[in-house]
């Protein structure tokens, strides 16, 4: 298998070149007074557009060095993150008042670029220490915290916009006591244990907080262009009046300064991220999660108690009649047991079926492990990109689960393992031809934006190889094994002439829509924290209860998919296959449905085509990813069940 060790080469690069950006911020890091720290920029955002641009797209100040661009994991390059360094310095416990540089007079395209970017309300994200940069502010008497400061602001009845060009940082410092134990790892928790020698090593101050004033000041440019970087200011205060704040037009020159206070805290660092996931408007309504959680888990119930009294009262009956009592019973009624001699009678579209099973799978582990690995603690907000990152490499890895389910399915259905290299092929293609399509779309709206959201050139080299080497070997291998399982035996014979369905008062895929909102009650309320986090900036953590949704979610399409499989064995439709598999799947379409919900209501700010296109694009994707991994949780439960409803008859 020489494709196989190449992708574990491949990985092990890949993993070894992730590890560059997390160095200062994932374990505790100490400073000595007056130690040198340097604040690092990421892409500006903007809740209007969701088109991310580099932070040196705009006139901004570069360091003395050079741009110089951070090591990023392949969550982060998904993601559209560009992590850069910055000239903002800071010298640990010293409070001091800098001049940074002043511009070349604007021209026009730059006024422009500026003007648009303000009006399109971005964001820059400044990182010091891995912890992003906090604004607070004060509406109706509530201090709300951002992360990032406006690029500039336009007064209210104005043309004008102006420019941000001063900063008052407060960094938070914690005094620490060397005590032999020095935290390490991926993310904010982990541990080590360091010798005596490095204890005094360990001592010092570390980073527990970062805020910012931003504030538009006009200098004169023609006293500031007399300074140099680094050189000390006097201590500004924030202008109120528009006349001293600077003005964003042709030919002005504008003056970057900046202002650092270090205060002690309390808090210690493994709190640091506290105030980050308790912001306002991203407080998770605990009670309205719960009382869901209640209501789902009873409406369950119900269901599952009344189906297992409906088939052990109906198996009973069947079982407790003698051979002339079954053969009248079969004459006068009507029910499942009539189509005994088709209910396995392989569906139309099998291979496809099969196909959608293995990705279904597939996908699930990925989901669930990731969620199990998160809400352990493993994937903290402090590792950027990693959530993303651990759900790529699961989902390679788990190509062997998909092909060893879709082929045993195959040979179940075909009674023989002909073919199965071409299953397997189209098992390993199919979700990733999917994305692929939609991700290459998207990404010529990006390039031809200008984003930074645009996947590179060799990020699609690297995912293609990561693919080629990696999950289409695993997939072919996992097939094979599925060759050497022992397949699944059918409890009775098929029938060689199918049976005639009788005529239904209503159309099926009519059951099978409804079908779909009761899973969808136990995910809607995540939904919309989760697409909060996504398209609104904000911290997404409590997957402590993401795992009990879905988990419940899992419970729930079982459920609805064996009930209605149920229901069309009980009226002589032995076509259950397909049914089975978009009774639970259909949620996927509630799911799309409230995406353009969240939309239209919720995202009110997002502009342009351009952002409406790339948000339901990412919908699609996340839709046909819930309807495979839902579809096939509810196929599985009643191809099981089916197998023990009829395994359970006496049958001549």
């Amino acid at each position: 298998m020489p494709g196989i060790c190449w992708g574990f080469q491949l990985l092990i690069l890949f993993v070894h070149h992730c590890y560059g950006f997390y160095l200062p911020g994932s374990y505790m890091h100490t400073y000595s007074t007056k130690d040198a720290i340097y604040a690092k920029v990421n892409s500006l955002t903007s809740i209007e557009t969701e088109l991310p641009f580099s932070y040196y797209s705009l006139p901004y100040c570069k360091p003395m060095g050079g741009i110089k661009k951070s090591a990023e994991n392949l969550g982060e390059l998904l993601m559209g993150d560009q992590i850069d360094n910055s000239p903002y310095r800071f010298r640990m416990n010293v409070n001091e008042s800098l001049y940074l540089c002043t511009t070349s007079p604007l021209n026009e395209r730059e006024v422009k670029l500026l003007k648009q970017r303000t009006r399109d309300l971005y964001q820059v994200n400044m990182i010091l220490d891995n912890l992003p940069v906090l604004r607070i502010t004060k509406q109706n008497g509530v201090n709300i915290q951002w992360t990032g400061f406006p690029i500039g602001y336009t007064p209210p009845n104005s043309n004008d916009d102006y420019i941000i060009n001063h900063l008052k940082f407060k960094v938070l410092v914690h005094e620490y006591e060397g005590s032999g134990v020095q935290i390490i790892g991926t993310g904010e928790e982990g541990m080590g244990v360091i010798s005596e020698a490095d204890k005094t090593k360990a001592s010092g101050f570390e980073i527990v907080g970062f805020e910012v004033i931003p504030c538009s000041v006009k200098y004169d440019p023609e006293f500031m262009t007399k300074l140099h970087m680094y050189d000390n200011i006097s201590s500004v205060n924030c202008p109120l009046e528009l006349d001293k704040s600077q003005i964003i037009r042709e030919q002005e020159r504008i003056s970057f300064t900046y202002e650092v206070e270090f205060v002690k805290s309390d808090i210690r660092w493994p709190s640091r991220w506290d105030a980050y996931l308790k912001m306002e408007g991203s407080r998770v309504h605990w009670f309205s999660i719960l009382n869901s959680l209640m209501v789902i888990t009873f409406l369950a119930g119900i269901v599952f108690v009344i189906l297992l009294r409906t088939v052990r009262r109906d198996l009973t009956r069947y079982e407790e009649l003698d051979k002339e009592a079954q053969a009248q019973m079969n004459e006068e009624l009507s029910g499942w047991k009539l189509v005994v001699g088709d209910v396995f009678r392989e569906p139309n579209h099998s291979k496809l079926l099969c196909v959608m099973i293995g990705d279904g799978v597939q996908i699930m582990g990925m989901a669930l492990v990731t969620i199990v690995f998160a809400a352990l603690g493993f994937m903290s907000p402090a590792s950027r990109g990693m959530l993303l990152t651990g759900m790529i490499i699961l989902y390679l890895f788990l190509g062997i689960a998909a092909g060893y389910v879709a082929v045993c399915l195959w040979r179940t259905l075909k009674g023989t393992a002909e073919g199965w290299r071409s299953l397997s092929w189209s098992v390993a293609c199919f979700f990733p031809g999917i994305v692929f399509v939609i991700l290459t779309a998207l990404n010529f709206i990006l390039w031809g934006s200008k984003s930074t959201g645009a996947i590179p050139i060799s990020l699609y080299f690297i995912l293609l190889s990561l693919w080629f080497c990696i999950s289409v070997p695993l997939t072919l291998l996992g097939g094979y094994f599925g060759t050497r399982a022992e397949p699944i035996q059918y409890p009775v014979r098929t029938n060689q002439i199918p049976r005639e369905i009788p005529a239904r008062k209503y159309p099926s895929w009519l059951l099978v829509l409804g079908a779909g909102t009761l899973p969808f009650g136990t995910l809607f309320i995540e939904l919309f924290f989760i697409l909060s986090s996504i398209w609104l900036g904000r911290f997404y953590y409590v997957f402590g209860f993401l795992l009990i949704v879905l988990l419940l979610l899992i419970i729930v399409c079982a459920e609805v998919s064996v009930v209605l499989t149920y229901m069309h064995l009980c009226v002589e439709d032995w076509r259950w296959w397909w049914n089975a598999f978009f009774a639970s799947g259909s949620v996927s379409l509630y799911v799309f449905l409230y995406s353009i919900n969240y939309l239209v209501f919720d995202l009110q700010s997002l502009s342009g085509p351009v952002s409406a296109v790339l948000y339901l694009g990412y919908s699609m994707i996340m839709a046909v990813a819930i309807m495979l991994a839902t579809g096939t949780i509810g196929f599985v439960t009643s191809f099981y069940f089916v197998h023990y409803l009829f395994s359970s008859v006496k049958i001549d």
